[in-house]
């Protein structure tokens, strides 16, 4: 009985970590980057610019979640590349961890912009001196090592 009991607070547990989870798709095409600007509403992310993706489900991988958040913002299929990296940020009062995803998204398959008010391909100098989402800014070194240094 006692490891019936461990073992449901352990998938508690497990499943509290996976809804503590965002991801973050970093599109590259040559020298840019593609970010896009939340629109205005009363949230803290309000009219900050982000790498755009969202927060992972329950029994969802990282990639499942980029392709559906992707679909939802943009109506854009995009293809997840490979894993960059990830940071940990506070977010009312949990800290959740952002993982970095390089995707591949065709800039034509754009169709809407449901949650932003405008999106942009643009080099990473330039990106940094925006005003950013601070978890998306957490993801600046990540990008800097995995994408800039090796080109």
């Amino acid at each position: 009985m006692a490891e019936r009991e461990a073992m449901g607070s352990k998938q508690k547990r497990d499943t509290s970590i996976s809804l503590l989870r965002s991801v973050a798709g970093i599109a590259v095409r040559g020298e840019l980057f593609f970010v896009a600007r939340r629109r205005q509403d009363a949230s803290e992310m309000s009219q900050r610019w982000e790498f755009p993706g969202g927060k992972v489900e329950r029994a969802e991988s990282d990639e499942e979640a980029l392709v559906r958040e992707f679909l939802e913002e943009f109506d854009a299929p995009i293809k997840v590349l490979r894993f960059l990296g990830e940071s940990l940020f506070a977010h009312k009062g949990k800290t959740r961890a952002l993982a970095a995803w390089e995707i591949s998204l065709d800039p034509a398959n754009i169709a809407i912009l449901n949650e932003h008010s405008e999106a942009a391909w643009l080099p990473l100098d330039t990106i940094i001196d925006m005003e950013l989402a601070d978890s998306d800014r957490s993801l600046i070194p990540i990008v800097q090592a995995a994408l800039v240094g090796g080109r």
